[in-house]
């Protein structure tokens, strides 16, 4: 594996902030994190944010199908020519934007589900987090790595600080582990934090269902969105378009104190207070 800063040195190019770009210089952790993930090799692989291959290549090697997704349309020509430098016949090489793929539409071609894997930009990693959990019925399970106090946040439980909307809606669709911890010395550019590596694993038969999902993923929103209110406030305030009285109706129909905060909630609880709303506004 040719390192980083010598492979952006030779094509004149250099790492780009908008685009949170640190490449993973380390082929052994690469190595490591592929091994741990137990890729087969009937995979399909979506892998988000390729940059100069890191993971690509050795995904190519487990995987039967590896669809590598690079913004940039500078690291695209340069991972083209790692690709073909190498011989590799099976990896597509999608310039575009993750948030706007047709997830489905890839899968749907091999009629399997698929496996995300990704190191991805901390500025849009709730974002894409958020779009795997709305189109998980295409997807099994994701192998992600987040900067370490991100990670933290995803795997929040109730009560701390960390629990929040996106570990509330994680925790209603899949199971999340933690595969392994990356310095931050690994990546070039080096970063201010270390990473985590995490496994979320969609699940096939959920324990609690929501009457209406998108309903259910806009009352948690609200519920969060003025986490230091009650949960009566919080609710009355948001884009729900409900009043503090109603808010407070429907609370107490779910067995819920009003004057609770959203980050004691667990997810029975969040489950039962989105149907309760739910029902009361159709």
């Amino acid at each position: 594996m040719t390192s980083p800063r010598t492979l952006l040195s030779a094509w004149n190019l250099s790492p780009k902030k908008q685009y949170g770009q640190n490449f993973l210089a380390d082929p052994s952790t690469a190595e490591m994190i592929i091994f741990r993930s137990k890729i087969l090799p009937e995979d399909i692989i979506l892998e988000v944010g390729s940059g100069l291959g890191a993971l690509t290549i050795p995904l190519a090697a487990a995987a039967h199908q590896v669809y590598a997704v690079e913004k940039d349309p500078n690291l695209v020509q340069v991972l083209q020519n790692e690709i073909l430098s190498k011989s590799i016949d099976n990896v597509e090489i999608l310039n575009e934007n993750i948030l706007k793929l047709d997830i489905n539409g890839l899968a749907a071609k091999h009629d399997r589900k698929i496996i995300v894997f990704g190191n991805l930009p901390y500025n849009i990693s709730s974002q894409i987090l958020i779009k795997l959990i709305k189109e998980r019925s295409c997807v099994s399970r994701a192998i992600l790595m987040f900067q370490k106090e991100l990670a933290q946040r995803i795997c929040g439980k109730p009560g701390s600080k960390d629990y929040g909307r996106i570990s509330v809606m994680l925790k209603y669709c899949a199971d999340t582990a933690k595969i392994a911890d990356v310095k931050a010395s690994l990546f070039y550019p080096k970063p201010k934090i270390d990473s985590e590596i995490l496994e979320i694993r969609f699940k096939e038969h959920q324990d609690v269902v929501a009457d209406d999902e998108t309903f259910f993923f806009s009352v948690i929103k609200a519920a969060f969105g003025k986490r230091r209110k009650t949960l009566k406030n919080s609710l009355s305030a948001s884009e729900l378009g409900i009043s503090a009285q109603n808010a407070e109706s429907a609370l107490n129909s779910a067995g819920i104190d009003p004057s609770r905060r959203s980050e004691t909630l667990n997810i029975e609880e969040f489950v039962k207070l989105g149907n309760t709303v739910y029902k009361s506004m159709i």
